[in-house]
């Protein structure tokens, strides 16, 4: 690297290493949607749907509950930090920069991860459709394209993901149609994926703490709160937008598919969506489909990309790992090293499982919702003593039935996710060791003068 280029490595308070806000609130909502991905739904149709009985869309809606307190302390935390880093920045603000440090390591495994997944899906996807192309090599092909738009900027990055958002909605707009206007429910029943009884109730609890995990990504708007315009607002504002929003998509694709496929018996549980699209619309609809799960796929790797990127971004930019990670590239303002880095990571998906990936993903993520909902706490309850009544429910109350939810969903994760995430965790309390020589050196002090904007 050269000495000009290392002159335009930042510090959190030098104008050169300022991220460009260019973010408005439906830039955001696009972003927060693209993250989450609308055909996320029929991943796990067949199967949650079979496991609760047919209750599949009312197991939405819990989820959506669920995961609305954890995007409302996102929101609150923005206001207080609206800056780059998402919990991170939270927890080094609220607890100090050694659990900042460790939140933030947490967190990278589960946003190193997500654009992995997304490749590998789309791989398979593509591989079903052209047999003699290797998934690897359409997972390789579309991890560079998702690289170079990044490197182009968040401005790019928005615009594609609103055009396939706009298309995937087209098709999810037209499954709708056809499953309500094909509907084989028998009269009196049309609402019967809304009203669990007493004794199923258990189940939709259980399929809610599987699902809250299709909405992993609305946390993501969070990371461009420093390329967002009036962060404050709009950023608080997108997160819980976008989890409304995907949570009744999610809740009303899955009401039409149960309308027009009332019976859970489906050939193959896994592969529920397409075989209920297929029936809708024929061969070709099932081909249709396939290339909107594609696209959406590259949109959540697009997205979830930039979102780790500026991860990185701030924790180089504040010294706890390497500063090269703050480069910014010098006319495109975007976190180039880092943007590489993530896209490096990403190469293992030529060589992972899915299924290996997602339990990465899992723990990461759990790790960071805890966080955000705590430096809630901590923030305004202790830091700042806003011990009034509404913030005692706005700032107490709140994160903390958060923070009970996320240590339920923590529940149902698999020993293999608590090994991978301990192990992980392990390395980043020997890297802390390290640079700050046991604890007997501070880490480099973080400037919160951006977070002022």
């Amino acid at each position: 690297m050269s000495s000009s280029q290392l002159a335009t490595l930042v510090t959190p308070s030098s104008n050169p290493g300022a991220l460009r806000r260019t973010l408005g609130l439906p830039a955001l909502v696009i972003f927060g949607l693209s993250f989450m991905s609308p055909v996320a739904v029929f991943t796990t149709f067949g199967l949650i749907n079979q496991q609760t009985e047919g209750l599949l869309p009312a197991t939405y809606l819990l989820a959506t509950l669920a995961m609305l307190l954890t995007a409302y302390s996102y929101g609150r935390m923005v206001v207080a930090v609206p800056a780059a880093g998402s919990a991170y920045r939270y927890a080094t603000h609220a607890f100090g920069p050694k659990t900042g440090f460790m939140t933030g390591w947490t967190l990278m495994l589960d946003y190193l991860f997500l654009p992995m997944v997304s490749f590998l899906l789309a791989g398979v996807y593509l591989n079903s459709i052209i047999p003699t192309v290797e998934p690897w090599v359409f997972s390789l092909g579309l991890l560079l394209l998702v690289l170079v738009l990044n490197v182009l900027g968040v401005k790019v990055v928005s615009r594609v993901s609103a055009l396939i958002l706009g298309v995937t909605v087209v098709v999810i707009g037209i499954f709708v149609i056809l499953g309500f206007s094909n509907s084989q429910a028998v009269p009196g029943e049309a609402l019967a994926s809304f009203t669990p009884t007493t004794e199923q109730f258990p189940l939709i609890v259980g399929g809610a703490a599987i699902l809250a995990f299709s909405f992993l990504g609305f946390d993501g708007i969070s990371t461009m709160a420093e390329e967002a315009k009036n962060p404050r607002k709009t950023v608080p504002r997108a997160t819980v937008i976008a989890t409304v929003l995907a949570g009744l998509i999610f809740a009303v694709v899955a009401w039409a598919g149960n309308l027009a496929h009332p019976a859970t018996n489906y050939e193959n549980p896994d592969a529920a969506g397409v075989e209920i699209m297929v029936q809708l619309g024929g061969q070709i609809f099932g081909v249709i489909f396939v290339i909107v799960y594609v696209l959406g796929c590259f949109a959540s790797a697009m997205v979830s990309q930039a979102s780790v990127a500026r991860i990185l971004f701030s924790m180089g930019r504040d010294r706890v790992l390497p500063r090269q990670l703050a480069f910014l590239h010098p006319t495109r303002k975007t976190p180039v090293v880092a943007l590489c880095l993530v896209a490096v990571v990403a190469l293992l998906s030529t060589v992972l499982t899915i299924e290996q990936a997602v339990v990465m993903i899992n723990f990461g993520a759990l790790a960071a919702f805890s966080m955000v909902n705590l430096s809630v706490i901590k923030h305004y309850l202790i830091n700042e003593r806003q011990l009034g009544l509404g913030s005692l429910i706005r700032h107490g109350l709140i994160p903390l039935l958060g923070f009970v939810v996320t240590a339920w969903l923590w529940t149902s994760l698999t020993g293999i996710a608590f090994i991978v995430g301990f192990i992980w965790m392990g390395l980043g309390l020997v890297y802390l060791l390290v640079s700050t020589r046991g604890f007997r050196r501070p880490l480099a002090p973080v400037d919160f003068s951006e977070d002022q904007a």
